[in-house]
């Protein structure tokens, strides 16, 4: 099983970098996380965002944020629309259940034919 974060949404923030001062290089990212097995494959509800600046290489912890970026925040997490939680079997679930329905069957008449 593995577990990992998708990217969903990427905004470019003008306000300045905590770290350089260069206003031209924060950017915002919102992921989603995604479970994938052997079985199935899920989108989940889970949502993690980051704000990294592309001119020092550098992540911005909540910690550093000035007004101003929690304000941009604030304002692009109520914009965001996440992808809708859902899971989707891989044709190894399909099989099996398949199999399972053709034994339930082949129990089944065997037990009807068995009553008569």
């Amino acid at each position: 099983m593995s577990e990992t974060f998708i990217d969903i949404k990427e905004v470019a923030i003008n306000n300045n970098c905590p770290e350089c001062y260069s206003k031209d290089g924060l950017r915002l990212k919102f992921k989603q996380k995604c479970i994938n097995t052997k079985l199935y494959k899920s989108i989940t509800s889970e949502i993690k965002h980051e704000i990294a600046c592309k001119t020092c290489n550098s992540l911005i912890y909540p910690v550093q944020w000035t007004d101003d970026i929690e304000r941009v925040f604030e304002y692009q997490k109520r914009a965001f629309t996440p992808k809708a939680k859902s899971t989707y079997l891989k044709k190894t679930s399909w099989l099996i259940i398949g199999i399972m329905a053709i034994i339930c069957f082949i129990i089944a008449g065997i037990i009807i034919y068995t009553q008569l």
